[in-house]
């Protein structure tokens, strides 16, 4: 016997595939990963620094700070007035209250700078101030 047109026969319904657990699976792995993964933060430029011998890793250093051989100030790869980097640093630190401030100065900008940076960090409540040297991997 014939069935009207858009109806199927229970054999046709057990032969389709349902996709949605997978669906699900797979979107629930793409979560895992978005939140599992690290996000790389980095000042902007690259800055040749100074050598030392004794630098030592940095964990946590989500404020960074670039000065380069211009004398110039990148936070998150933006340009930023000498005037303006407190206020950066303050709206940086009540995103993440436990990182810490990283210099990192090029070998050929001015001292002066230097610590201008380092005095608007601890001015802005940031204690916790580190000046990037290349380390053995560099």
């Amino acid at each position: 016997m014939r069935q009207p047109l858009g109806v199927l026969s229970r054999d046709e319904e057990e032969q389709e595939i349902n996709i949605t657990p997978m669906l699900d699976v797979v979107f629930i792995m793409l979560i895992f990963f978005i939140v599992t993964a690290s996000f790389v933060k980095e000042a902007g430029i690259d800055v040749n620094k100074p050598d030392a011998s004794t630098s030592v890793p940095k964990e946590k250093a989500n404020i960074l700070i670039a000065i380069d051989a211009n004398d110039k100030i990148w936070i998150d790869r933006r340009m930023v007035d000498a005037r303006a980097v407190r206020a950066n640093i303050e709206r940086l630190h009540a995103e993440n209250p436990q990182g810490t401030v990283v210099i990192q100065a090029d070998k050929d900008s001015r001292t002066e700078i230097l610590v201008g940076v380092m005095d608007s960090a601890r001015m802005a409540g940031v204690y916790d101030v580190a000046i990037a040297a290349p380390t053995s991997g560099e």
